[in-house]
């Protein structure tokens, strides 16, 4: 394994809003798109196309069930067809802003490609049409779920995903 990452990750701590309701527990919480009119965030990250244009998945470092999803995708992604990031990592940071995302929401895998980037169940298809057979065959079917229902589970197991799955102390990183 081997990583290419452009900054350290540190362990985010979470807001007193965090709770549980109704036996689910709540993590993360999803920030509303941010309009930063004084940076061009395109601009600004333009830099991690210009050599390598594979997309690159932002993933939660400390997040156990996130570290094995990323595991997963390496172990079907024969040609490296994707590249890896934490979200809390200075260049995770830079690209959330990339996609209009507050630069300290950890509630959503995303994939960044180079015009378009793809959060919660999207990004997850998007990362299953890159990866080897049969997942571009499955994110196929899946795509006729609709999106509503999708997300519906997706946030319901990230918002869960410390609880069920546990969380380490540190960033796991992967190198190209």
């Amino acid at each position: 394994m081997a990583y290419r990452g452009s900054g350290s990750c540190t362990l985010l701590t979470l807001s007193p809003r965090n709770h549980v309701k109704q036996g689910i527990a709540t993590f993360a919480t999803l920030s509303p798109p941010r309009n930063d009119s004084t940076v061009k965030w395109d601009d600004a990250t333009s830099g991690f196309f210009e050599k390598d244009s594979r997309p690159i998945m932002l993933f939660d470092g400390v997040c156990n069930l996130c570290n094995g999803g990323v595991r997963f995708v390496r172990d079907n992604d024969r040609n490296r067809r994707i590249r890896y990031e934490a979200l809390q990592s200075k260049a995770g940071r830079k690209l959330l802003r990339r996609s209009g995302r507050a630069p300290d929401d950890i509630s959503s895998v995303v994939l960044v490609e180079r015009d378009r980037s793809h959060i919660k169940s999207e990004a997850v298809l998007k990362i299953m049409e890159y990866i080897d057979l049969p997942f571009p065959q499955l994110a196929f079917f899946l795509q006729f779920v609709p999106l509503f229902l999708r997300d519906f589970v997706y946030d319901n197991v990230a918002n869960n995903r410390y609880t069920i799955f546990g969380r380490s102390e540190s960033c796991e990183i992967y190198y190209d």
